[in-house]
């Protein structure tokens, strides 16, 4: 049974108004007033003088279980959003690994379901160390990028991006929270990130629904109800996609944990590590809770992961 162990999450250092960004993301003020008022968002945190390596490294060593631990590590996989994270002559998530005392470990990227990767590389994880049979062998999963090029600043019309990173311990033989439910969705039709006129319309107008099929879905995976989720650690991108999907789902909006949205931002793959962090953190889960988290990645692929506390 594929798991998480422990989790952990490392918030950038920086809280920047989005309001102080607006002239770099070339945000209009009749746009920025949407970002704030209609989706929710205030500040992100930011890392200028960290590098992505600093940044994975910073999350992996705040896992209590990896210390002592490193030489039951079989995999480093790092859940990605962005292709190019780097120049050529580096390599932050092998340099990651190296600083981490992983150098042994196997090290790769999942990449290919865009902001939905990190889901993807804990169920990955669980397999491949299941597959291998070592009981006592575990994964470590890295996500967090870096908001270097202007793309990767924020999604027009949609959120701005954060710096923030999270590592997660996984093991195939439970011990921790136990992953219940695991469904991904890829929408090829939607492929192209900048989707012209119409089309764009209709992605958006599906997106909840979309959305809510892959939650409902995961859920079914998992045996359970819908009723019986503690809560929805959802991708951080606004609060208003989030209102119209609890309307679909007919869940109350306290269920879906937005903390973060107005003080993080959308960071690519890290979202729902960081709000497992920040519920865990604050006392509100509970042993034998079950709780979903969600992602969409550009592309378009929605994932949804069932896990048990």
């Amino acid at each position: 049974m594929t798991a998480l162990v422990e989790v952990a999450a490392h918030l950038a250092p920086e809280s920047v108004p989005i309001a102080e960004l607006a002239p770099q993301l070339g945000l209009a003020d009749r746009e920025l007033a949407l970002f704030q008022r209609y989706y929710g968002l205030k500040d992100v945190r930011l890392a200028p003088g960290m590098s992505m390596r600093e940044q994975l490294v910073s999350a992996g060593r705040r896992l209590a279980g990896l210390k002592g631990n490193e030489h039951r590590v079989s995999y480093v996989i790092s859940g990605r959003t962005i292709p190019i994270c780097a120049k050529a002559s580096q390599h932050p998530v092998h340099e990651a690994a190296d600083e981490l005392g992983l150098s042994h470990a196997q090290v790769f990227t999942v990449l290919q379901q865009a902001c939905a990767s990190g889901l993807a590389a804990v169920d990955l994880a669980g397999r491949l160390l299941a597959e291998d049979g070592d009981p006592d062998a575990l994964a470590l999963v890295l996500t967090g990028e870096k908001t270097h090029w202007k793309r990767a600043r924020m999604l027009p019309g949609t959120t701005v991006m954060g710096e923030s990173s999270a590592a997660c311990l996984v093991s195939h033989r439970g011990g921790g929270d136990v992953l219940r439910g695991y469904v991904t969705r890829t929408y090829g039709e939607y492929a192209n990130v900048d989707l012209p006129g119409a089309y764009g319309e209709e992605f958006e107008r599906r997106y909840p629904v979309m959305l809510t099929d892959a939650i409902r879905d995961a859920v079914a995976a998992a045996g359970i109800e819908l009723d019986d989720l503690a809560w929805i650690l959802p991708h951080n991108v606004n609060r208003i996609s989030w209102a119209r999907a609890a309307k679909l789902l007919d869940l109350p909006r306290s269920r879906i944990l937005l903390d973060n949205v107005p003080v993080t931002g959308h960071c690519f793959c890290a979202d729902g590590f960081v709000n497992y962090a920040t519920l865990r953190e604050s006392g509100r889960l509970r042993p034998g809770d079950f709780y979903l988290m969600a992602a969409v990645g550009l592309g378009a692929t929605f994932a949804a992961a069932v896990f048990r506390h």
